[in-house]
This record gives C-alpha cells, sequence and structure tokens, in this order.
C-alpha cells in the first residue's frame, strides 16, 4: 500500500539534510581557506577544505538520488569528527572561540543531519562521538570555554533534533495507518459495489426473459406449444445457463485479457508479454490495464526500440504488473508538479482502487513500473 506521509517525509528530510551538508561544506571551505594565519597549516589545510568540499557534494548528491544509508552516515560522523580532532592546525585562534569557526559550523550540521537522517539509537551516539571529537580539538588549541560551549550547543542540537524526528516519526506513522485502513475501506466499498451491481444486472436479466415468458404462459398469453415459445424458452435457459456461470465467478475480469487488449492498441510497440490467467474485480483490472496502457504509451513516445516487458503475476493475494524497458530512463524527482502522466494516469489511477504505482528509473539505466493491488487488507 501507498505511504504518503512516510514518503513526503523521507523527501524533506533528504533534501533539507543535503542542502544543509552542501552549503556549510561549500561555505566552511571559503572560510577555512580565508584566515591561514599560524599555527594553522596551509599544507593540511588545503587538501583537508578539498576533500571535506569533495564529501559535500557527493553526500548532497548521493541524499538526493539514493536516500540515506548507515554508510553516508558513518561517513559524515567520521570525517567530521577527524576535522574537529584537526582544529589545532585547521582552525584559526582569533576564530575559534564564539562558536563561529568552520569546523563549529561543520559539527552543528552533522549532528543534526544524524538525528534527521538514522535512527535515535545510532544517530544520539553518532552525535555524542561529534562533541567528543570537537571537545578534544578545542581543547588542544587552548579553548577551553569554546570547548564548553560548543559542546553544550551540540549537545541541545542533537536533543531538538532527535525530538523533533522522532515527534513526526509517530505522527507520519498514525497518519499513515489512517490512509491505509481509509484504502482498505474504499476497495472494500469498491468491490461491494461491484457485487451489488452485478446481482442488480442479473435481476434485471432474470425479469427480461424468464420471468417475462412465464408471466405471459400464467396469463395465457401464449395458446400451447409453439416454435416461437420453445425458441424463446431455449434463449432464456442460455440466459439461466450464463448467470449460474457468472454466479461461480462473482464480479471478476480477466486482467490478462484486459492487457492483451491494451498490447492491440499499441501495433507499434514491439513488447514481451507474459500474462498468466488473473481475475480480479472489474473496476481494479480496468485501473491495472489502463496504467500499464498509459506506461507503456510512455515507452512508445520517450524510448522508441527499447526492449520491453509485460510481466503479470499474482502471489497470494497480490496481484502485480510489471512494465520494464531498457531505454533511456529519467530522474523521477526531476518530473515537472504539473506532469499529468505518471502523477495521475498510473499513480493516481490505481490508488482509485486501492493500489499503488513504484517507479523506478535513472538516466542511462531503463525504467521499472511496478502496479500492485492487493485483495487482503
Amino acid at each position: 500500500m501507498e505511504r504518503p506521509a512516510a514518503g513526503a517525509f523521507a523527501f524533506a528530510f533528504t533534501r533539507l539534510p543535503a542542502l544543509l551538508r552542501l552549503s556549510c561544506g561549500l561555505v566552511g571551505a571559503a572560510v577555512a581557506l580565508a584566515v591561514r594565519t599560524p599555527p594553522v597549516r596551509t599544507e593540511l589545510l588545503l587538501p583537508a577544505t578539498v576533500a571535506l568540499t569533495a564529501w559535500s557534494i557527493w553526500y548532497a548528491l548521493r541524499a538526493r538520488r539514493h536516500g540515506f544509508g548507515p554508510t553516508l552516515v558513518a561517513g559524515d560522523v567520521a570525517l567530521t569528527s577527524a576535522a574537529c580532532l584537526a582544529i589545532p592546525v585547521l582552525v584559526a585562534p582569533e576564530v575559534l572561540p564564539g562558536e563561529v569557526s568552520w569546523i563549529a559550523v561543520l559539527a552543528s550540521a552533522t549532528v543534526i543531519n544524524a538525528q534527521a537522517a538514522a535512527p535515535a539509537r545510532w544517530s544520539i551516539p553518532a552525535g555524542l562521538l561529534v562533541i567528543v571529537a570537537y571537545v578534544i580539538g578545542a581543547r588542544t588549541a587552548g579553548a577551553d570555554a569554546e570547548a564548553s560551549a560548543h559542546a553544550a550547543t551540540l549537545l541541545t542540537q542533537i536533543g531538538c533534533a532527535a525530538m523533533l524526528t522522532a515527534v513526526l516519526r509517530r505522527r507520519i506513522a498514525r497518519a499513515d495507518a489512517a490512509f491505509l485502513t481509509n484504502q482498505r475501506a474504499t476497495r472494500e466499498a469498491l468491490i461491494e459495489r461491484t457485487a451489488r451491481e452485478a446481482e442488480r444486472q442479473q435481476n434485471r436479466d432474470l425479469h427480461d426473459t424468464v420471468l417475462a415468458t412465464l408471466t405471459m404462459v400464467g396469463q395465457g398469453a401464449v395458446a400451447g406449444p409453439t416454435v416461437a415459445l420453445r425458441q424463446r424458452c431455449a434463449a432464456d435457459l442460455r440466459t439461466l445457463a450464463a448467470l449460474a456461470e457468472a454466479r461461480s465467478m462473482p464480479g471478476t475480469a480477466r486482467v490478462d485479457e484486459r492487457l492483451r487488449a491494451v498490447l492491440k492498441r499499441l501495433p507499434n510497440l514491439p513488447v514481451n508479454a507474459d500474462l498468466p490467467p488473473c481475475t480480479v474485480p472489474p473496476p481494479v483490472a480496468e485501473a491495472i490495464a489502463e496504467s500499464a496502457h498509459a506506461a507503456l504509451a510512455n515507452v512508445a513516445r520517450h524510448a522508441p526500440g527499447a526492449s520491453t516487458l509485460l510481466r503479470l503475476r499474482r502471489l497470494a493475494g497480490t496481484v502485480a504488473v510489471e512494465v520494464i524497458d531498457d531505454g533511456p530512463g529519467f530522474d523521477p524527482a526531476a518530473v515537472p508538479a504539473h506532469r499529468y502522466g505518471l502523477r495521475e494516469a498510473v499513480r493516481g489511477r490505481m490508488a482509485t482502487v486501492g493500489g499503488r504505482a513504484d517507479i523506478e528509473s535513472a538516466p542511462g539505466r531503463g525504467t521499472r513500473i511496478r502496479l500492485e493491488w492487493s485483495d487482503v487488507g
């Protein structure tokens, strides 16, 4: 199931820390190189600022494209701690007091980002490690007051950031739980409505055929056995047989047949299709088929000539359809908000039946779109 609140949290708490780390890294490098009075050792300061700047750029790009992982957070904490320990040879004494040195700002950015990017059981110890490294470095440089002052600041930043992210995560979990409950209720209502409509259609069919014939016979409108009566009774029997067959599979439709019909609508797109038989409620089949059509139409439009696979699978109560191509790919995060295709024709359509759509792509790496619907809560 889709978790929109968690997705929004991940988006915000990936972009913002990446931007914070990048800006602090670039501004810190400029400030570090501007003040190089002794005992700052230029032969150590230059490679240190180059390494930290390169890391800041890579950190921001990696976080934006792939999110945060243990390696990224650990690497940032390790590099910042190393810079803190080297305060005596990287920071001029006149700019060290007042918590305004470039390493003080770097340490603050690192401990705040750690709280946003990692669980508290890892982020708080990581922040404390940075504090210890900063205190050692500042005291070694002879700035005991600065060591104590900024240690208190860093500790406050860790506490505030940790509490903020913990509250947000709890609120987001509740919001997503409510969303999932609503999606399940919507799906159940859809299935129930489909079943009621099928029942009404069967009643209409019975009224127009069998019941009408019996009424005519009962009222004497038909005088004795005739060829017309026999033909009408035979037609009514066929209707009853069809209704009995439909009742054995109430309110279902073949997804594989709908997908084959979709392929016929795109005759110029060669597709390797793997479509075993699969039945779902008719609105779900329609949503999956039309979402798959939108995805395949995008392949035809943006990746003509790409090798394309359309695959249908059902595992327990989950139906999954994948559209995979080896075309040029794209960055899903860079798609403008006003673009309708992926947002509504694929994700929006699947959401209306309680399903979801996952899109994986990157420039030069093709595209994989997975449509998923489950009939279990």
